[in-house]
Protein backbone atom coordinates (compact mmCIF):
# COMPACT_ATOMS: atom_id res chain seq x y z
CA UNK A 1 0.00 0.00 0.00
CA UNK A 2 1.22 3.33 -0.59
CA UNK A 3 2.80 5.78 2.36
CA UNK A 4 2.75 9.32 2.47
CA UNK A 5 6.71 9.23 3.36
CA UNK A 6 6.51 13.00 5.01
CA UNK A 7 10.13 13.16 7.68
CA UNK A 8 11.29 10.51 9.10
CA UNK A 9 8.00 8.65 9.23
CA UNK A 10 5.35 6.65 6.87
CA UNK A 11 2.19 7.33 7.18
CA UNK A 12 -0.92 5.12 5.79
CA UNK A 13 -4.67 5.38 5.83
CA UNK A 14 -6.30 1.87 5.97
CA UNK A 15 -9.29 1.19 6.28
CA UNK A 16 -11.68 -1.82 6.40
CA UNK A 17 -14.67 -2.72 3.49
CA UNK A 18 -16.73 -4.75 2.25
CA UNK A 19 -16.52 -6.26 -1.61
CA UNK A 20 -16.67 -8.73 -4.16
CA UNK A 21 -13.53 -11.07 -4.78
CA UNK A 22 -12.52 -13.84 -6.88
CA UNK A 23 -11.46 -16.68 -4.53
CA UNK A 24 -12.74 -19.51 -5.96
CA UNK A 25 -11.85 -21.03 -9.87
CA UNK A 26 -12.33 -19.27 -13.10
CA UNK A 27 -16.05 -19.50 -14.15
CA UNK A 28 -17.41 -19.81 -10.20
CA UNK A 29 -19.34 -17.05 -8.79
CA UNK A 30 -17.56 -13.88 -6.59
CA UNK A 31 -17.63 -13.88 -3.19
CA UNK A 32 -18.07 -11.05 -0.55
CA UNK A 33 -15.08 -10.43 1.75
CA UNK A 34 -13.94 -7.44 4.12
CA UNK A 35 -10.34 -6.76 3.21
CA UNK A 36 -7.71 -3.89 4.19
CA UNK A 37 -6.97 -1.30 1.70
CA UNK A 38 -5.72 2.33 1.42
CA UNK A 39 -8.97 4.84 1.98
CA UNK A 40 -7.36 7.01 -0.76
CA UNK A 41 -6.73 4.23 -3.39
CA UNK A 42 -10.42 2.61 -3.70
CA UNK A 43 -8.54 0.31 -6.20
CA UNK A 44 -5.79 -1.17 -3.42
CA UNK A 45 -8.71 -3.44 -1.41
CA UNK A 46 -7.88 -6.56 -1.62
CA UNK A 47 -8.04 -9.67 0.77
CA UNK A 48 -5.41 -10.49 2.01
CA UNK A 49 -4.40 -6.70 2.40
CA UNK A 50 -1.36 -5.61 0.18
CA UNK A 51 1.28 -5.91 2.03
CA UNK A 52 2.99 -3.16 3.85
CA UNK A 53 6.82 -2.42 3.34
CA UNK A 54 8.84 -1.12 6.33
CA UNK A 55 12.30 -0.87 7.49
CA UNK A 56 13.72 -1.48 10.86
CA UNK A 57 13.57 2.28 13.24
CA UNK A 58 11.51 3.95 10.49
CA UNK A 59 8.30 4.64 11.88
CA UNK A 60 4.87 3.85 10.81
CA UNK A 61 1.73 5.77 11.79
CA UNK A 62 -1.56 3.87 10.17
CA UNK A 63 -4.95 5.36 10.80
CA UNK A 64 -7.14 2.22 10.92
CA UNK A 65 -10.58 3.51 9.71
CA UNK A 66 -13.94 0.91 10.07
CA UNK A 67 -15.10 1.71 6.55
CA UNK A 68 -17.73 -1.01 7.10
CA UNK A 69 -21.14 0.82 5.67
CA UNK A 70 -22.58 0.90 2.70
CA UNK A 71 -22.71 3.72 -0.17
CA UNK A 72 -25.50 5.85 2.10
CA UNK A 73 -23.05 5.56 5.29
CA UNK A 74 -25.38 3.19 6.71
CA UNK A 75 -23.45 0.53 9.14
CA UNK A 76 -23.06 -2.69 7.45
CA UNK A 77 -23.96 -6.00 9.16
CA UNK A 78 -21.57 -9.07 10.41
CA UNK A 79 -20.52 -10.99 7.48
CA UNK A 80 -21.05 -14.06 9.35
CA UNK A 81 -23.08 -15.13 12.15
CA UNK A 82 -22.30 -13.56 15.74
CA UNK A 83 -23.17 -15.54 18.53
CA UNK A 84 -24.55 -12.89 21.37
CA UNK A 85 -24.19 -15.07 23.99
CA UNK A 86 -20.10 -14.81 24.64
CA UNK A 87 -18.01 -12.42 26.66
CA UNK A 88 -17.54 -9.99 23.60
CA UNK A 89 -17.33 -6.74 22.36
CA UNK A 90 -21.29 -5.94 22.80
CA UNK A 91 -22.26 -2.62 21.20
CA UNK A 92 -25.79 -3.08 22.63
CA UNK A 93 -24.62 -2.70 26.08
CA UNK A 94 -23.99 0.93 26.49
CA UNK A 95 -21.28 1.90 27.87
CA UNK A 96 -21.77 0.06 31.27
CA UNK A 97 -22.18 -3.06 29.31
CA UNK A 98 -20.06 -3.02 26.57
CA UNK A 99 -17.19 -5.88 26.83
CA UNK A 100 -19.27 -8.25 28.51
CA UNK A 101 -21.23 -11.74 28.64
CA UNK A 102 -25.01 -10.17 28.08
CA UNK A 103 -27.60 -11.68 30.06
CA UNK A 104 -31.01 -13.24 28.24
CA UNK A 105 -34.20 -14.56 28.53
CA UNK A 106 -34.65 -16.17 25.67
CA UNK A 107 -31.75 -17.88 22.86
CA UNK A 108 -31.53 -15.08 21.01
CA UNK A 109 -30.58 -15.26 17.38
CA UNK A 110 -26.76 -14.04 15.95
CA UNK A 111 -26.20 -10.13 16.35
CA UNK A 112 -27.49 -7.93 13.54
CA UNK A 113 -25.63 -4.28 14.00
CA UNK A 114 -22.59 -2.77 13.56
CA UNK A 115 -19.60 -4.55 13.52
CA UNK A 116 -16.65 -3.42 15.78
CA UNK A 117 -12.92 -4.03 14.34
CA UNK A 118 -9.39 -3.12 16.04
CA UNK A 119 -6.33 -3.85 14.27
CA UNK A 120 -3.02 -5.64 15.72
CA UNK A 121 -0.25 -6.03 14.07
CA UNK A 122 0.78 -9.56 15.19
CA UNK A 123 4.65 -9.49 16.71
CA UNK A 124 5.65 -5.97 16.78
CA UNK A 125 7.11 -4.33 19.80
CA UNK A 126 5.01 -1.45 20.67
CA UNK A 127 2.94 0.84 23.31
CA UNK A 128 -0.17 -0.41 24.63
CA UNK A 129 -2.17 2.19 22.98
CA UNK A 130 -0.74 1.14 19.32
CA UNK A 131 -1.33 -2.52 19.89
CA UNK A 132 -4.79 -3.31 19.25
CA UNK A 133 -6.09 -4.50 22.35
CA UNK A 134 -9.14 -6.54 22.11
CA UNK A 135 -11.09 -3.88 24.46
CA UNK A 136 -9.87 -1.09 22.32
CA UNK A 137 -12.56 -1.97 19.48
CA UNK A 138 -14.59 0.65 17.68
CA UNK A 139 -17.59 1.25 15.67
CA UNK A 140 -17.82 2.91 12.36
CA UNK A 141 -18.93 6.49 11.81
CA UNK A 142 -22.34 4.91 10.23
CA UNK A 143 -25.36 7.86 10.20
CA UNK A 144 -27.60 5.41 11.77
CA UNK A 145 -25.34 3.87 14.91
CA UNK A 146 -28.66 2.68 17.24
CA UNK A 147 -29.34 4.89 20.01
CA UNK A 148 -27.88 3.73 23.51
CA UNK A 149 -24.68 1.62 21.31
CA UNK A 150 -21.71 2.23 22.82
CA UNK A 151 -19.51 3.25 19.65
CA UNK A 152 -16.15 2.57 21.06
CA UNK A 153 -14.67 -0.17 23.80
CA UNK A 154 -13.54 0.00 27.56
CA UNK A 155 -9.97 1.52 26.85
CA UNK A 156 -10.45 3.24 23.56
CA UNK A 157 -11.00 6.41 25.31
CA UNK A 158 -7.82 5.63 27.61
CA UNK A 159 -5.54 4.75 24.49
CA UNK A 160 -6.79 7.48 22.43
CA UNK A 161 -5.57 10.08 25.41
CA UNK A 162 -2.04 8.62 25.71
CA UNK A 163 -1.75 8.74 21.83
CA UNK A 164 -2.69 12.49 21.20
CA UNK A 165 -0.39 13.04 24.37
CA UNK A 166 2.62 11.26 22.66
CA UNK A 167 1.87 12.40 18.72
CA UNK A 168 0.61 15.29 16.51
CA UNK A 169 -2.38 13.25 15.39
CA UNK A 170 -5.51 13.26 16.52
CA UNK A 171 -8.05 10.03 16.67
CA UNK A 172 -11.21 10.09 14.96
CA UNK A 173 -14.79 8.73 15.12
CA UNK A 174 -15.21 5.52 13.25
CA UNK A 175 -10.87 5.10 13.73
CA UNK A 176 -7.78 4.87 15.50
CA UNK A 177 -3.98 5.96 14.92
CA UNK A 178 -1.14 3.45 15.79
CA UNK A 179 2.18 4.07 15.37
CA UNK A 180 5.01 1.87 14.77
CA UNK A 181 8.39 2.41 15.64
CA UNK A 182 9.79 -1.03 14.25
CA UNK A 183 12.24 -1.70 16.70
CA UNK A 184 13.31 -4.81 17.05
CA UNK A 185 14.75 -7.76 14.09
CA UNK A 186 13.87 -7.87 10.31
CA UNK A 187 11.15 -10.39 10.10
CA UNK A 188 7.52 -11.51 9.09
CA UNK A 189 4.99 -9.50 10.65
CA UNK A 190 1.33 -9.79 9.81
CA UNK A 191 -1.91 -7.37 10.63
CA UNK A 192 -5.46 -8.54 11.48
CA UNK A 193 -8.80 -7.70 13.69
CA UNK A 194 -8.62 -8.54 17.08
CA UNK A 195 -12.06 -7.36 18.53
CA UNK A 196 -12.68 -8.97 21.55
CA UNK A 197 -15.19 -12.31 21.26
CA UNK A 198 -15.60 -11.97 17.17
CA UNK A 199 -11.89 -12.24 16.51
CA UNK A 200 -12.73 -15.65 14.53
CA UNK A 201 -15.34 -13.98 12.27
CA UNK A 202 -13.32 -10.73 11.34
CA UNK A 203 -10.07 -12.26 10.40
CA UNK A 204 -12.36 -15.26 8.42
CA UNK A 205 -14.22 -12.44 6.73
CA UNK A 206 -10.33 -11.48 5.24
CA UNK A 207 -9.28 -9.11 7.75
CA UNK A 208 -5.54 -9.85 7.25
CA UNK A 209 -2.19 -8.52 5.67
CA UNK A 210 1.54 -8.68 5.68
CA UNK A 211 3.33 -6.34 7.12
CA UNK A 212 8.26 -7.07 6.36
CA UNK A 213 10.20 -5.04 8.31
CA UNK A 214 13.23 -5.02 6.88
CA UNK A 215 16.87 -3.95 7.07
CA UNK A 216 19.32 -3.08 10.29
CA UNK A 217 22.11 -5.16 11.25
CA UNK A 218 20.00 -8.24 11.70
CA UNK A 219 18.96 -8.85 7.67
CA UNK A 220 21.08 -10.16 4.70
CA UNK A 221 22.28 -7.55 2.18
CA UNK A 222 20.11 -7.60 -0.97
CA UNK A 223 20.68 -10.47 -3.67
CA UNK A 224 22.10 -12.77 -0.85
CA UNK A 225 18.64 -14.12 -0.94
CA UNK A 226 15.82 -14.74 -3.45
CA UNK A 227 13.94 -11.77 -4.43
CA UNK A 228 12.35 -8.77 -5.28
CA UNK A 229 9.25 -9.25 -3.21
CA UNK A 230 6.23 -8.35 -4.95
CA UNK A 231 5.51 -4.00 -4.02
CA UNK A 232 2.66 -2.11 -5.35
CA UNK A 233 3.09 -0.32 -8.50
CA UNK A 234 5.20 -2.83 -10.18
CA UNK A 235 5.08 -2.89 -14.10
CA UNK A 236 3.27 -5.72 -15.07
CA UNK A 237 5.56 -8.93 -16.33
CA UNK A 238 7.71 -8.13 -12.68
CA UNK A 239 9.02 -11.20 -12.12
CA UNK A 240 9.29 -12.33 -8.49
CA UNK A 241 11.20 -14.40 -6.61
CA UNK A 242 10.67 -13.72 -2.89
CA UNK A 243 6.76 -14.35 -2.29
CA UNK A 244 4.86 -13.67 0.99
CA UNK A 245 1.78 -16.88 0.80
CA UNK A 246 -1.04 -16.36 3.11
CA UNK A 247 -2.71 -20.07 3.43
CA UNK A 248 -5.96 -19.82 5.38
CA UNK A 249 -9.08 -22.53 4.60
CA UNK A 250 -12.43 -21.45 3.64
CA UNK A 251 -15.68 -23.24 2.87
CA UNK A 252 -18.41 -22.09 0.21
CA UNK A 253 -22.46 -21.52 -0.30
CA UNK A 254 -23.20 -22.63 -3.60
CA UNK A 255 -23.65 -18.82 -4.82
CA UNK A 256 -19.34 -18.23 -3.92
CA UNK A 257 -20.32 -16.98 -0.35
CA UNK A 258 -18.34 -17.57 2.63
CA UNK A 259 -19.84 -20.20 4.97
CA UNK A 260 -19.18 -20.41 8.74
CA UNK A 261 -21.41 -22.08 11.42
CA UNK A 262 -24.67 -20.51 12.59
CA UNK A 263 -25.34 -23.30 14.98
CA UNK A 264 -23.42 -25.67 17.65
CA UNK A 265 -24.81 -28.68 16.19
CA UNK A 266 -22.11 -28.04 13.31
CA UNK A 267 -19.95 -28.90 15.66
CA UNK A 268 -21.51 -31.75 17.82
CA UNK A 269 -24.92 -32.04 16.57
CA UNK A 270 -25.86 -30.43 20.06
CA UNK A 271 -29.06 -29.12 19.27
CA UNK A 272 -30.04 -27.89 22.58
CA UNK A 273 -31.43 -26.40 25.06
CA UNK A 274 -28.69 -23.39 24.87
CA UNK A 275 -28.11 -20.51 27.20
CA UNK A 276 -29.84 -19.14 28.98
CA UNK A 277 -31.93 -22.75 29.25
CA UNK A 278 -28.18 -24.38 29.43
CA UNK A 279 -24.56 -22.61 29.64
CA UNK A 280 -23.96 -24.10 25.99
CA UNK A 281 -23.68 -21.02 23.42
CA UNK A 282 -26.13 -21.40 20.53
CA UNK A 283 -23.60 -20.76 17.66
CA UNK A 284 -20.20 -20.59 18.66
CA UNK A 285 -18.22 -23.76 17.50
CA UNK A 286 -15.06 -24.72 19.55
CA UNK A 287 -13.02 -24.97 16.34
CA UNK A 288 -14.00 -24.96 12.51
CA UNK A 289 -12.19 -26.58 9.62
CA UNK A 290 -13.11 -25.53 6.29
CA UNK A 291 -13.49 -27.19 3.03
CA UNK A 292 -10.90 -25.78 0.57
CA UNK A 293 -7.51 -24.19 0.88
CA UNK A 294 -6.83 -20.74 0.00
CA UNK A 295 -3.29 -18.97 -0.67
CA UNK A 296 -3.22 -15.39 -1.17
CA UNK A 297 -6.95 -15.30 -1.22
CA UNK A 298 -7.29 -17.80 -4.35
CA UNK A 299 -8.31 -21.29 -3.93
CA UNK A 300 -5.75 -24.18 -4.96
CA UNK A 301 -3.57 -21.41 -7.27
CA UNK A 302 -0.87 -21.93 -9.65
CA UNK A 303 2.54 -20.46 -9.67
CA UNK A 304 4.60 -20.73 -12.39
CA UNK A 305 8.61 -20.46 -11.09
CA UNK A 306 11.91 -20.82 -13.07
CA UNK A 307 14.13 -23.53 -12.18
CA UNK A 308 15.90 -21.49 -9.28
CA UNK A 309 15.94 -20.17 -5.80
CA UNK A 310 12.40 -18.46 -4.15
CA UNK A 311 12.70 -17.33 -1.14
CA UNK A 312 9.18 -18.58 0.64
CA UNK A 313 7.19 -16.44 3.67
CA UNK A 314 4.58 -18.94 4.88
CA UNK A 315 1.97 -17.72 7.03
CA UNK A 316 -1.00 -19.58 8.97
CA UNK A 317 -3.62 -17.35 9.36
CA UNK A 318 -5.83 -20.37 9.70
CA UNK A 319 -8.76 -20.39 12.48
CA UNK A 320 -7.93 -23.47 13.94
CA UNK A 321 -5.85 -25.68 11.43
CA UNK A 322 -2.36 -26.42 12.13
CA UNK A 323 -0.33 -27.41 9.14
CA UNK A 324 2.10 -29.92 8.03
CA UNK A 325 3.37 -28.70 4.64
CA UNK A 326 5.56 -30.82 1.85
CA UNK A 327 6.17 -29.95 -1.44
CA UNK A 328 5.23 -33.53 -3.87
CA UNK A 329 5.29 -34.80 -7.29
CA UNK A 330 1.21 -36.15 -7.15
CA UNK A 331 -1.09 -34.36 -5.28
CA UNK A 332 -3.41 -37.48 -4.96
CA UNK A 333 -0.53 -39.43 -3.70
CA UNK A 334 -1.37 -41.96 -0.53
CA UNK A 335 -0.42 -39.83 2.96
CA UNK A 336 1.92 -39.57 3.84
CA UNK A 337 3.59 -38.21 0.71
CA UNK A 338 7.53 -38.88 -0.78
CA UNK A 339 8.78 -35.27 -0.59
CA UNK A 340 10.02 -34.02 -3.98
CA UNK A 341 12.12 -30.93 -2.32
CA UNK A 342 13.41 -30.29 0.88
CA UNK A 343 13.60 -26.90 1.49
CA UNK A 344 15.28 -24.56 3.80
CA UNK A 345 13.78 -22.48 6.74
CA UNK A 346 15.84 -19.98 7.50
CA UNK A 347 13.38 -17.71 9.95
CA UNK A 348 10.70 -17.72 12.17
CA UNK A 349 8.46 -15.13 13.73
CA UNK A 350 11.59 -13.17 15.19
CA UNK A 351 13.37 -13.04 12.28
CA UNK A 352 16.20 -15.15 10.77
CA UNK A 353 17.32 -18.52 12.59
CA UNK A 354 20.70 -18.95 14.02
CA UNK A 355 21.38 -20.97 11.17
CA UNK A 356 19.21 -22.64 7.94
CA UNK A 357 17.33 -25.95 8.87
CA UNK A 358 16.80 -28.38 6.15
CA UNK A 359 13.05 -29.51 6.26
CA UNK A 360 11.54 -32.46 4.71
CA UNK A 361 7.88 -30.70 5.53
CA UNK A 362 7.12 -27.42 7.52
CA UNK A 363 5.33 -27.66 10.59
CA UNK A 364 3.41 -24.35 10.98
CA UNK A 365 0.48 -24.07 13.56
CA UNK A 366 -2.12 -21.06 13.46
CA UNK A 367 -0.16 -17.11 13.25
CA UNK A 368 3.25 -18.84 13.27
CA UNK A 369 5.46 -17.72 10.15
CA UNK A 370 8.24 -19.58 8.72
CA UNK A 371 10.64 -17.80 5.98
CA UNK A 372 11.83 -20.55 3.50
CA UNK A 373 13.73 -21.17 0.52
CA UNK A 374 12.81 -23.72 -1.68
CA UNK A 375 15.11 -24.52 -5.09
CA UNK A 376 13.82 -26.12 -8.26
CA UNK A 377 17.01 -25.51 -9.59
CA UNK A 378 17.62 -28.05 -12.26
CA UNK A 379 13.82 -28.97 -13.33
CA UNK A 380 12.94 -29.11 -16.99
CA UNK A 381 9.87 -26.62 -17.96
CA UNK A 382 6.65 -28.19 -17.86
CA UNK A 383 7.65 -30.45 -14.32
CA UNK A 384 4.57 -29.71 -12.17
CA UNK A 385 4.70 -30.18 -8.41
CA UNK A 386 2.25 -29.39 -5.61
CA UNK A 387 2.54 -27.71 -2.24
CA UNK A 388 0.34 -30.30 0.11
CA UNK A 389 -0.93 -30.29 3.66
CA UNK A 390 -0.82 -33.49 5.52
CA UNK A 391 -1.98 -31.66 9.05
CA UNK A 392 -5.34 -33.56 9.99
CA UNK A 393 -8.61 -32.17 9.37
CA UNK A 394 -9.38 -31.85 13.04
CA UNK A 395 -7.50 -30.00 15.82
CA UNK A 396 -3.80 -30.91 15.91
CA UNK A 397 -2.51 -33.18 19.25
CA UNK A 398 1.02 -33.64 18.31
CA UNK A 399 2.22 -36.59 16.81
CA UNK A 400 3.08 -37.86 13.06
CA UNK A 401 0.67 -37.74 9.88
CA UNK A 402 -0.46 -41.81 8.76
CA UNK A 403 0.34 -42.77 12.39
CA UNK A 404 -1.08 -40.65 15.10
CA UNK A 405 -3.68 -38.78 12.88
CA UNK A 406 -5.32 -39.17 9.33
CA UNK A 407 -3.75 -36.34 7.58
CA UNK A 408 -6.11 -33.89 5.44
CA UNK A 409 -8.40 -34.98 2.71
CA UNK A 410 -5.86 -35.00 -0.32
CA UNK A 411 -8.84 -34.17 -2.80
CA UNK A 412 -9.68 -31.11 -0.38
CA UNK A 413 -8.03 -30.02 2.24
CA UNK A 414 -4.49 -31.73 1.26
CA UNK A 415 -3.80 -29.43 -1.65
CA UNK A 416 -2.38 -26.04 -0.89
CA UNK A 417 -1.41 -24.66 -4.58
CA UNK A 418 0.72 -26.10 -7.85
CA UNK A 419 4.12 -25.19 -9.32
CA UNK A 420 4.64 -25.29 -12.96
CA UNK A 421 8.45 -24.41 -13.86
CA UNK A 422 8.45 -22.51 -16.81
CA UNK A 423 11.94 -21.26 -18.86
CA UNK A 424 14.61 -19.22 -16.78
CA UNK A 425 14.60 -15.86 -17.58
CA UNK A 426 17.71 -14.62 -15.61
CA UNK A 427 20.51 -16.15 -13.70
CA UNK A 428 19.87 -16.78 -10.20
CA UNK A 429 22.56 -15.02 -8.01
CA UNK A 430 21.42 -15.80 -4.59
CA UNK A 431 23.57 -17.84 -2.49
CA UNK A 432 22.71 -21.60 -1.86
CA UNK A 433 20.27 -21.57 1.34
CA UNK A 434 23.56 -24.61 2.95
CA UNK A 435 25.98 -21.78 1.88
CA UNK A 436 24.06 -18.63 3.82
CA UNK A 437 25.59 -17.40 6.73
CA UNK A 438 22.89 -15.80 9.10
CA UNK A 439 22.98 -12.64 10.93
CA UNK A 440 24.41 -12.67 14.00
CA UNK A 441 21.73 -13.62 16.81
CA UNK A 442 22.03 -13.01 20.47
CA UNK A 443 19.88 -15.33 22.95
CA UNK A 444 18.25 -14.09 25.85
CA UNK A 445 20.15 -14.06 29.44
CA UNK A 446 18.99 -15.81 32.33
CA UNK A 447 15.78 -15.61 34.05
CA UNK A 448 14.44 -14.06 37.01
CA UNK A 449 11.76 -16.13 37.78
CA UNK A 450 9.65 -18.94 36.55
CA UNK A 451 5.73 -17.80 35.77
CA UNK A 452 3.82 -21.20 35.93
CA UNK A 453 0.30 -20.54 33.70
CA UNK A 454 -2.50 -23.45 32.77
CA UNK A 455 -4.38 -24.16 29.69
CA UNK A 456 -7.76 -25.15 30.40
CA UNK A 457 -11.52 -26.38 28.92
CA UNK A 458 -14.53 -26.62 30.77
CA UNK A 459 -17.51 -28.56 29.61
CA UNK A 460 -21.07 -27.99 30.36
CA UNK A 461 -21.71 -27.36 34.28
CA UNK A 462 -25.53 -28.44 33.76
CA UNK A 463 -25.29 -30.78 30.50
CA UNK A 464 -23.90 -34.07 31.50
CA UNK A 465 -21.15 -35.22 29.02
CA UNK A 466 -21.78 -31.65 26.69
CA UNK A 467 -18.37 -29.85 25.79
CA UNK A 468 -16.47 -27.92 25.57
CA UNK A 469 -18.57 -25.08 26.54
CA UNK A 470 -15.30 -22.79 26.75
CA UNK A 471 -11.34 -22.75 27.34
CA UNK A 472 -9.35 -21.07 29.26
CA UNK A 473 -5.99 -19.93 30.36
CA UNK A 474 -5.09 -19.81 33.94
CA UNK A 475 -2.59 -19.81 36.66
CA UNK A 476 -1.84 -23.21 38.88
CA UNK A 477 -1.95 -23.43 42.80
CA UNK A 478 0.54 -24.70 45.52
CA UNK A 479 -0.15 -28.14 44.90
CA UNK A 480 -0.03 -27.55 41.15
CA UNK A 481 -3.77 -27.85 40.17
CA UNK A 482 -4.78 -25.52 37.41
CA UNK A 483 -6.94 -22.49 38.22
CA UNK A 484 -9.17 -21.65 34.96
CA UNK A 485 -9.87 -17.66 34.85
CA UNK A 486 -12.24 -15.71 32.52
CA UNK A 487 -10.85 -12.67 30.38
CA UNK A 488 -12.46 -10.24 33.10
CA UNK A 489 -10.71 -11.47 36.04
CA UNK A 490 -8.04 -9.72 37.91
CA UNK A 491 -5.12 -9.71 36.03
CA UNK A 492 -2.30 -12.13 37.66
CA UNK A 493 0.79 -11.92 34.68
CA UNK A 494 2.52 -8.90 36.06
CA UNK A 495 6.22 -9.25 35.18
CA UNK A 496 8.50 -5.25 35.57
CA UNK A 497 10.10 -3.75 32.82
CA UNK A 498 13.32 -5.04 32.25
CA UNK A 499 12.81 -8.01 33.52
CA UNK A 500 13.39 -12.19 31.70
CA UNK A 501 11.28 -14.78 32.69
CA UNK A 502 10.20 -18.74 32.03
CA UNK A 503 7.00 -18.43 31.26
CA UNK A 504 6.06 -22.40 31.97
CA UNK A 505 2.49 -23.62 30.53
CA UNK A 506 1.07 -26.40 31.69
CA UNK A 507 -1.55 -28.24 28.89
CA UNK A 508 -4.14 -29.70 30.78
CA UNK A 509 -6.24 -30.30 27.18
CA UNK A 510 -5.90 -32.91 24.50
CA UNK A 511 -5.64 -30.19 22.25
CA UNK A 512 -2.29 -28.63 21.12
CA UNK A 513 -2.68 -24.73 21.69
CA UNK A 514 -0.11 -21.84 19.16
CA UNK A 515 0.06 -19.58 22.42
CA UNK A 516 0.78 -16.13 21.02
CA UNK A 517 2.28 -13.49 23.75
CA UNK A 518 1.85 -9.80 22.74
CA UNK A 519 4.80 -6.75 22.55
CA UNK A 520 7.42 -9.84 22.99
CA UNK A 521 9.79 -12.20 21.33
CA UNK A 522 10.45 -14.74 22.89
CA UNK A 523 12.56 -18.43 22.96
CA UNK A 524 11.31 -22.20 23.17
CA UNK A 525 13.20 -23.45 26.03
CA UNK A 526 12.09 -27.08 26.13
CA UNK A 527 8.83 -28.92 26.36
CA UNK A 528 8.14 -31.86 29.06
CA UNK A 529 5.65 -34.82 28.71
CA UNK A 530 3.85 -35.59 32.16
CA UNK A 531 6.52 -38.33 33.61
CA UNK A 532 9.00 -37.72 30.90
CA UNK A 533 12.41 -35.68 30.51
CA UNK A 534 12.55 -32.15 29.26
CA UNK A 535 12.96 -31.97 25.00
CA UNK A 536 14.73 -29.21 23.60
CA UNK A 537 12.84 -27.23 20.70
CA UNK A 538 12.80 -28.18 17.22
CA UNK A 539 15.88 -27.10 14.95
CA UNK A 540 13.47 -24.40 13.36
CA UNK A 541 12.28 -23.24 16.68
CA UNK A 542 15.77 -21.97 17.92
CA UNK A 543 15.23 -18.47 16.97
CA UNK A 544 13.00 -16.04 18.43
CA UNK A 545 9.22 -16.20 18.66
CA UNK A 546 6.01 -14.86 19.42
CA UNK A 547 3.54 -17.82 19.04
CA UNK A 548 4.93 -21.55 20.33
CA UNK A 549 2.51 -24.96 19.78
CA UNK A 550 2.05 -26.04 23.84
CA UNK A 551 1.38 -29.48 23.24
CA UNK A 552 -1.41 -31.56 25.19
CA UNK A 553 -1.05 -33.04 28.52
CA UNK A 554 2.76 -31.86 28.50
CA UNK A 555 4.39 -28.58 29.55
CA UNK A 556 6.08 -25.93 27.24
CA UNK A 557 8.62 -23.65 28.30
CA UNK A 558 9.75 -19.85 26.78
CA UNK A 559 12.27 -17.15 28.26
CA UNK A 560 10.61 -13.93 27.72
CA UNK A 561 12.28 -10.56 28.31
CA UNK A 562 9.74 -7.25 29.23
CA UNK A 563 11.00 -4.10 27.79
CA UNK A 564 8.08 -1.48 27.93
CA UNK A 565 5.27 -1.17 30.08
CA UNK A 566 1.92 -1.47 29.57
CA UNK A 567 -1.54 -3.16 29.26
CA UNK A 568 -0.96 -6.15 27.03
CA UNK A 569 -2.70 -9.75 25.52
CA UNK A 570 -1.95 -13.33 25.45
CA UNK A 571 -3.98 -15.75 24.18
CA UNK A 572 -4.65 -19.16 22.17
CA UNK A 573 -4.10 -19.05 18.06
CA UNK A 574 -6.96 -21.20 17.81
CA UNK A 575 -9.65 -18.49 17.36
CA UNK A 576 -12.54 -19.86 17.84
CA UNK A 577 -10.51 -20.96 21.42
CA UNK A 578 -9.41 -17.28 21.76
CA UNK A 579 -12.86 -15.77 21.34
CA UNK A 580 -14.37 -17.93 23.89
CA UNK A 581 -12.29 -17.24 27.20
CA UNK A 582 -9.03 -18.71 25.71
CA UNK A 583 -7.49 -15.28 26.46
CA UNK A 584 -5.77 -12.87 29.79
CA UNK A 585 -4.62 -9.86 29.73
CA UNK A 586 -1.17 -9.04 31.12
CA UNK A 587 0.78 -6.13 33.07
CA UNK A 588 4.10 -5.17 32.07
CA UNK A 589 4.97 -2.68 35.37
CA UNK A 590 7.14 0.13 34.58
CA UNK A 591 10.34 -0.32 36.96
CA UNK A 592 10.30 0.63 40.33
Amino acid sequence: MPPDRRGDTDRYTIGARQFRQQLLPPGSPATTVWGYGSSRHPDTFHYPAYTIEAEIDRPVEVRWVNELVDARGRHLPPLLPVDPTLHWAYPPGGTSGRDSRPSFTSTPGPYTGPVPIVTHLHGGLNTEESDGYAEAWYLPAARDIPRGYASVGSFYEEFRRKFEAKHETRWRPGDAVFHYDNHGRATTLWFHDHCLGITRLNVYAGLSGFYLLRGGPTDLDRGVLPGPAPRLGDPPGTRYYEIPVLIQDRSFNADGSLSYPASRAVFDGFKGPYVPASDISPIWNPEFFAAAMLANGRTWPVLRVEPRRYRFRFLNGCNARTLILKIVTDPLARRPAAAALTPWQIGSEGGFLPAPVRLGQLLIAPAERADVIVDFSGLPAGTELYLINEGPDAVFKGGTAGTDFRPANPKTTGQVMKFVVRPLAAADGSTPPEQLTLPPFQPLGAARLTRRVSLNEAKSARLKGVGPRAVFLGTLDRHGKPVPLEWDAPVTEEPAVGTTEIWEMHNFTADAHPIHIHEVQFQVVDRQRRGQRARPPEAWERGFKDTVLALPNAITRVKVRFDRAGRYMWHCHLLEHEDNEMMRPYVIRAAR
